[in-house]
């Protein structure tokens, strides 16, 4: 009995949260663009540093860039509360932002065109730079048939919330989970569709490969794939170049792993270039990236 009636109290609890963020939802997009990004960075730039996340940050900061001062560390830190404050607000009002042809600037849009009209399929990778949808919405729009993954939300209400505020891009997600959700995406590539997945967070059991430095665990799904089936890794990125809620997406130059015949061998060294080109637009705008995710084993976040 204990357990169903806290079933229905962590039910009441999804279905508040979900309608706190339908609301806030409704809100923002009373508003411009503009208004929204402004407020968000300027939300986070206050509440961010009073959260457990500050921490996280910090250590991360200070593990990517051990012979920056602590001015230096502030000055990004700052700077990346009030860039993710904007881009979790603009996702409110994202549609509004890849309709407006003025705010997307694409860098390599014929390599999508030409990956929509027969060169594919590829492997799409990248990080949670920015505004990092923006990426998956230029994917679609340029017609190129994708299987696009991202971690479904614990909250099942607010996740289809999230989904449906993406619908209104054009962009239709999958969640891939264990074996099975492989599977599918298997099945998407053998149709001759492309997979976009990010792959820049921490994958517990994931192959050990260097990122500034130090061994973080990482996903082995997307070399896995471009070497099962002799596709290339098509590595995007996203910039802000403001004022506001404007940015650069750059659809960067392949890459395509070499298949020596040793396939864990071939999985490890795919996955060392990912983390390579990760680490080098983090390097370029550090002030864009994710911080707050605890990318490195437990051991670096206790030496803090």
């Amino acid at each position: 009995m204990a357990a169903v009636n806290q079933s229905y109290v962590s039910k009441f609890i999804w279905m508040l949260e979900a309608a706190l963020f339908d609301a806030i939802s409704g809100l923002a997009r009373l508003f411009p663009v503009d208004s929204v990004s402004n407020f968000g960075g300027s939300l986070f730039c206050g509440l961010g540093p009073l959260t457990r996340a500050n921490r996280v940050a910090e250590r991360n900061l200070r593990i990517a860039f051990p012979d920056a001062d602590d001015t230096e560390i502030k000055r990004i830190l700052r700077a990346q509360w009030i860039e993710l404050g904007r881009s979790l607000a603009e996702f409110l009002v994202l549609d509004r932002v890849v309709a407006d042809t003025g705010r997307l600037q694409v860098e390599g849009e014929a390599r999508l065109g030409a990956i929509a009209a027969g060169e594919g399929p590829v492997v799409f990778i990248s990080g949670h730079f920015s505004c990092f949808e923006l990426m998956a919405a230029a994917i679609i729009k340029a017609g190129v048939k994708c299987q696009i993954t991202y971690r479904a939300m614990n909250n099942p209400y607010v996740d289809a919330s999230v989904r449906k505020n993406r619908f209104r891009y054009g962009v239709r997600l999958f969640a891939p989970k264990g074996l099975e959700g492989a599977r599918e995406l298997m099945k998407g590539l053998q149709r001759g569709e492309s997979v976009a997945l990010m792959n820049d967070q921490k994958f517990n059991g994931g192959v050990a490969a260097p990122l500034f430095g130090h061994m973080a665990h990482t996903a082995p799904g997307p070399a896995t794939f471009a070497l099962r089936f002799g596709i290339p890794l098509q590595p995007m990125s996203v910039q802000r170049v403001g004022p506001g809620a404007r940015f650069k997406l750059i659809v960067h130059d392949q890459i395509r792993l070499e298949d020596t015949g040793d396939r864990e061998a071939d999985i490890e060294a795919g996955v060392r270039r990912i983390n390579a080109f990760i680490e080098d637009r983090v390097r370029a705008r550090p002030t864009e990236w994710f911080w707050v995710h605890r990318r490195w084993p437990n051991e670096e976040y206790r030496k803090g």
